[in-house]
């Protein structure tokens, strides 16, 4: 199992043995949703600065339709990784639940089988 530290104690754990991304997952999910909106804002004002026409274009259509699909590929992006990390805590898991099967299994006091001979 790892081991539980802080925040900080994690952010400078040179051994990598306690991780920081699942902890702030959430934050860069909302601070990805505010770049992507100042990204949309600006990309309004730029159309807007061309003409009339292109502004409300960009406004109703495009805009909203880079935001969205910007939006998409940044979740997916984020489930994935923390897909990966939820792969390598179950996996350590079960390695650790495997070494202590292992570890108590103790040998019986009766008679053992002969090692065989190749």
């Amino acid at each position: 199992m790892q081991d539980r530290k802080g925040f900080f104690g994690s952010l400078f754990d040179l051994s990598f043995t306690s991780l920081v991304t699942t902890r702030i997952i959430k934050v860069l999910y909302v601070l990805a949703i505010i770049v992507i909106g100042i990204y949309a804002l600006i990309f309004i004002a730029g159309g807007f600065s061309n003409s009339t026409s292109a502004g409300l274009l960009v406004l109703l259509i495009l805009a909203p339709l880079f935001a969205l699909v910007s939006l998409i590929y940044t979740r997916v992006l984020l489930e994935v990784i923390i897909a990966l990390f939820r792969i390598m805590e179950n996996t350590s898991e079960l390695l650790a639940r495997a070494n202590a099967l292992e570890s108590s299994k103790a040998p019986s006091g009766g008679p053992q089988a002969p090692p065989s001979v190749q």
